[in-house]
């Protein structure tokens, strides 16, 4: 369970995300984070948020942010906002660490989300990139469709094939949640 204070790091990506304010402190209005992204990262797989909004402020270094198709650099002391449904992803492509200010509101369950992706990344249950494969993707999408959806193929093509492979996900020992992760 994400706490004021807990650091959780992506041992594939190198990614690092402190919780400065989480859905507990706040009721659920907001989620509010420190991430510190690794020289070169790779960017996320496309995606949006159809039930929230995201805000991104460059505190060192530099944030690429690929937004619904344009590619937007952002440095020190720069701000960009994602509204809802707005497909995108970010990543730091310079030779320097970048850390950003992450603000999600509503917060809903985006914490125990980054909780179980960290989790996944440190049991080397995702690919080099920092990706788990398609049936684990098949829970997670299921069971956070209203905080993450990704951006291709369609939100009914995902739901009628996620919804397809859940039942072999969990036969091949995946779950949705992993409650050693959200300690």
């Amino acid at each position: 369970m994400a706490y004021r204070g807990k650091i959780i790091r992506n041992e594939v990506t190198g990614q690092s995300i402190r919780f400065v304010i989480t859905s507990g402190d706040s009721k659920g209005e907001l989620l509010e984070m420190v991430t510190t992204y690794a020289p070169h990262s790779t960017p996320p797989a496309p995606h949006y948020h159809p039930e929230q909004h995201e805000e991104f402020s460059v505190l060192e270094g530099e944030l690429t942010v690929k937004l619904d198709g344009s590619i937007i650099v952002l440095r020190k002391g720069q701000s960009i906002d994602i509204p809802k449904n707005s497909n995108h992803s970010m990543w730091n492509a310079s030779a320097a660490k970048t850390i950003v200010s992450w603000r999600v509101t509503p917060a809903l369950n985006t914490e125990y989300f980054l909780e179980t992706a960290t989790g996944l990344a440190n049991d080397g249950k995702v690919n080099t990139n920092g990706r788990p494969g398609l049936l684990q993707v098949a829970l997670l999408a299921n069971r956070h469709r209203g905080e993450f959806r990704l951006s291709k193929p369609s939100f009914i093509v995902q739901r009628i094939l996620f919804s397809i492979l859940s039942p072999v996900a969990l036969l091949a020992g995946k779950k949705a949640s992993y409650p050693e992760y959200i300690n």
